[in-house]
């Protein structure tokens, strides 16, 4: 018996080692709570200014940029205040952004939130520039890095400087729209973004509404997946544009 617990002892020092464990008393249970509530209304308060930012490019020229990119989902009050951005920049075309719309949404006759957009946007006064749609086709990517290199390809095919872009896009979502439209257009596209403020809910206290916590919540998770999971293929791939197998009967 003594050589066995000789043994158990000898293993357990070899496995395992002793240490002095400080857990909180009472207050400081309490203390910890504290910060942990004003944590959540620091983030309460910050969340949908961070999430929602409002930063254009300056240029190159510091006159700003000269091509504003629309993300073709928005809906009807969105690009409504699209079209006044775009009356407060020196935009020379505008590009509007968009995969297929499904067959479930009620948006008229349009298959395609590109196309879709492009033609709201002139029929409510944007007529002294182009305003070129850029559709994305269906894909298991990332339908706003889709759309980011559908803008890039098509710059490339038009042989289009970019330099700078202001990227319109939803509320909450512009930051991480922000962020893939950097992945896709790389270090020498400046990427400038212009959120539309929300409609269905109060921006400053969204918490108040299940509106404003269902995007500004999901937003925040999709954005934490967004920096430390979403990885794109090679720029050129077939994977990049698609990342659906071309059994599937994909064709690039």
């Amino acid at each position: 018996m003594r050589t066995a617990s000789s043994a158990t002892a000898t293993l357990a020092a070899l496995l395992f080692r002793r240490r002095q464990v400080w857990l909180p008393t009472l207050w400081g249970w309490l203390v910890l709570m504290g910060m942990a509530v004003l944590g959540v209304v620091a983030f309460a308060h910050a969340a949908y200014g961070w999430l929602a930012p409002v930063d254009p490019a300056p240029g190159a020229d510091g006159l700003g940029a000269r091509t504003l990119v629309v993300e073709g989902w928005l809906d009807e009050t969105e690009l409504a205040q699209a079209l006044a951005a775009f009356r407060r920049g020196h935009y020379e075309r505008v590009l509007t952004t968009g995969g297929p719309i499904e067959a479930w949404v009620d948006v008229g006759d349009w298959k395609n939130y590109a196309v879709r957009a492009a033609s709201t946007l002139r029929a409510h006064g944007i007529t002294s520039v182009p305003v070129i749609a850029v559709p994305a086709p269906a894909s298991r990517q990332d339908r706003t890095y889709l759309s980011a290199v559908m803008v890039r390809d098509w710059a490339a095919r038009r042989q289009v400087a970019l330099g700078a872009i202001d990227l319109y896009s939803a509320g909450v979502h512009a930051r991480r729209s922000r962020l893939l439209y950097r992945m896709a257009l790389g270090d020498a596209v400046e990427v400038g973004v212009i959120a539309a403020h929300p409609t269905d809910f109060d921006a400053e206290h969204w918490w108040t509404s299940s509106a404003g916590a269902k995007s500004t919540m999901g937003e925040t998770l999709s954005l934490a997946w967004t920096l430390c999971c979403f990885w794109p293929a090679p720029h050129g791939t077939f994977e990049e544009r698609w990342d659906v197998p071309p059994a599937h009967g994909a064709t690039p």
